[in-house]
């Protein structure tokens, strides 16, 4: 894996850097496809009558010749690499099959071979542009002060001690102090947090993190190559280089499999003919059958056909897999880290209650929040608008609107001021004797974790009364919270009845926020308050703690590094971003969890039918294998097409078996 340095072009790792023209792995699909379909057309032809035989016979051979170019390279390749495995192995294989006058075996075990290996090649692409996807993620610019002026430069030429500015909407280029301004930053990319940080001057700010306000004047602490964000990338780097990978069954038999058949065969030959002085064509014959026999046919595909099974049955589930390895490991998981914002809930504020402390229309009360809010683009703002919306409101006309860098909203309506936002920039316009109600139900609102936003209104005629005791006015208290994704409320029960446990959560959210999540799913831990790295230690220590694998789902940059430790990593594909979603090893499709422990289920069948699938194929390979040669020895000559029946035979009994993983009952 090659890194890049901060500013510089950095491509993904070719995977098919040796493979060109017809060899890359997607016009390898379309010949796999190709051969599929000359292969049924040709069978079906062949059983259609005498006079559709011979076009039949052609469209299986092109499909065998399609078969063999694929194949064909394969196997050249794994020979120039002074390797013989399977590969070698079926294109002897299906030479053989039409050389006895069964050309439509070999097109079918090229047609699977060619198809699972290019889809798998395919899936494999995405997870090498993992770098690339967090570096599209470091700001490439930068507004610096230098020589008496302020230049547009390359962020990977700022040091400690320049002066940077951070426009509304922009990235902050590196990490940096604040020092004239205050703003709103969204750092969730960093921490995880569901709502923007206030941040004034003195406070950090991080690189890759978002300015959404008003424009600031900055500090440079640390060089691009050294910020937090080029952080995260070293830490995804090196988890997955201490990714131990997972070998599958048919690459641990591969090579001495196929040269044990190769040599047997050959063995069987020369002892029948030199030894028990079999006529050579006889012996010839023997040696045949026991080669097509053990032909590993139903073996090689045993995997493959399950695995393209699971992951087209997922994928109609909600839940796209990348490649077999992840049903392996997705089976055997025993613990499980879920992030909050984002995963466990949809990672942005939701108004759910409006507490009237004194106000007597709820409707007008909306009204006028959502006018205050009306240009804002706050997750506040929307989240009162979407609620205005939902409950058709029309937002009410605000005159002399003014936004308060930090605090709030201010206006007028119907000649009286109205404000929107925290208690101390309300607190003017709240009647006295409401203020100390208010204050309560904030207190409330905070001890359970939840966001309240204030809105008050003067009486009218009075710009504030705060030295009267007019009750006149009026007050509200907008409660706003992250609401959970749906299938959240039942995932720890559900994967508690599959074994799984602990069910915990990891989140850079503040610890009471976290703490009313997860008392209200019923999780197992929760820690809060964390960095990426803290999540990355997390992880490694549940690895060396748990009997089983650890699975970790998340959404944000913040979880690159966690989702490239775990032993299956799990992104949401609707919200993710690009650097969760390169570094999973599958993807909810959908917003609802409850795809995650119907996917273990699947990836539990799935592994079962490999296991099942691979011990029936070595079963009839073995079975057939000791009948040819103690019947042979006791002169009875078995014939070929009973060993073309018990190989296809077992082939088609495999391949059907992979198939009921399509018929896997749905997610409830």
């Amino acid at each position: 894996m090659t890194t890049c340095a901060p500013g510089a072009k950095c491509d993904p790792l070719p995977l098919a850097a040796t493979s060109a023209g017809i060899f890359t792995p997607r016009r390898a699909l379309y010949g796999a496809i190709l051969a599929g379909v000359l292969l049924a057309l040709g069978v079906a032809l062949s059983y259609s009558g005498p006079a559709l035989h011979w076009p039949g016979a052609i469209c299986v051979w092109i499909s065998l010749g399609v078969g063999m170019v694929y194949g064909g390279k394969a196997a050249f390749d794994a020979l120039a690499s002074k390797s013989f495995d399977i590969d070698v192995l079926m294109v002897v294989a299906a030479g053989l099959a039409a050389y006895i006058h069964h050309p439509e075996e070999g097109a079918l075990l090229l047609f699977l071979f060619t198809l699972s290996g290019a889809l798998e090649d395919l899936a494999m692409q995405r997870t090498t542009r993992e770098i690339s996807s967090l570096h599209k993620l470091m700001p490439t610019e930068a507004m610096v002060f230098r020589d008496g002026a302020w230049l547009e430069t390359s962020a990977s030429t700022l040091v400690p001690g320049d002066r940077v500015k951070i426009r509304p909407g922009e990235r902050v280029p590196a990490d940096a102090k604040l020092l004239v301004g205050e703003t709103s930053i969204d750092q969730s990319a960093i921490t995880g947090e569901s709502m923007p940080r206030h941040v004034k001057p003195g406070d950090e700010l991080f690189a890759g993190t978002i300015n959404t306000d008003d424009p600031v004047e900055a500090s440079v602490l640390r060089p691009v190559s050294e910020s937090s964000l080029q952080r995260i990338m070293d830490l995804v780097t090196k988890a997955r280089e201490q990714r131990e990978p997972v070998q599958r069954f048919i690459d641990r038999v591969n090579e001495p499999y196929a040269i044990s058949v190769m040599v047997g065969s050959i063995v069987v030959c020369l002892v029948w003919w030199l030894g028990l002085g079999r006529d050579f064509t006889d012996a010839l014959y023997t040696a045949i059958t026991l080669l097509i026999v053990a032909s590993p046919c139903a073996l090689v595909i045993a995997t493959p056909t399950a695995t393209l099974a699971g992951i087209a049955r997922a994928a109609r589930g909600g839940v796209l897999f990348k490649g077999g390895q992840t049903i392996d490991r997705l089976a055997r998981v025993r613990s499980v880290c879920f992030d909050k914002t984002g995963t466990l809930t949809h990672g942005r504020p939701t108004l759910y209650e409006v507490h009237p402390v004194a106000w007597s229309d709820g409707k007008e009360l909306l009204a006028i929040a959502a006018g205050l809010e009306a240009d804002s683009t706050h997750p506040i703002a929307v989240a009162v608008r979407e609620a205005a919306a939902n409950r058709g409101v029309t937002p009410a006309s605000i005159e002399k609107l003014n936004h308060v860098v930090a605090r709030g909203i201010q206006g007028e309506f119907a000649g009286a001021s109205v404000r929107l936002g925290s208690f101390a920039f309300t607190e003017p316009v709240i009647p006295v004797c409401f203020r100390n109600r208010v204050k309560e139900v904030l207190g409330k609102i905070q001890s359970r974790g939840h966001v309240g936003v204030v809105i008050a209104r003067a009486a009218a005629g009075a710009e504030t009364p705060d030295t009267s005791d007019d009750s006149s006015g009026e007050a509200a208290v907008l409660i706003m919270a992250d609401s959970v994704r749906p299938g959240a409320t039942e995932l720890v029960e559900e994967l508690h009845a599959l074994g799984v446990k602990p069910v915990r959560m990891l989140t850079g959210d503040n610890a009471l926020t976290a703490q009313r999540i997860g008392d209200g799913l019923g999780l197992d831990q929760v820690d809060a308050e964390l960095l990426p790295d803290d999540k990355l230690r997390i992880v490694g220590e549940m690895k060396l703690a748990t009997k089983g694998g650890v699975a970790f789902i998340g959404d944000g940059v913040n979880d690159a590094p966690a989702l490239a430790a775990a032993d299956v990593a799990l992104a949401i594909g609707t919200i993710g971003t690009a650097a969760a979603l390169e570094n999973a090893d599958a993807i909810l499709l959908s917003d609802n969890l409850g795809a995650f422990p119907w996917a273990i289920r699947l990836a539990r069948r799935a592994r079962w039918t490999i296991a099942a699938n691979v011990s029936f194929a070595l079963g009839v390979i073995l079975l057939m294998s000791l009948w040819i040669l103690v019947s042979s020895l006791f002169g009875y000559r078995t014939p070929l097409s009973v060993g073309v029946l018990a190989h296809e035979g077992g082939t088609v009994l495999v391949v059907l078996n992979s198939l009921r993983l399509l018929g896997f009952r749905e997610a409830t």
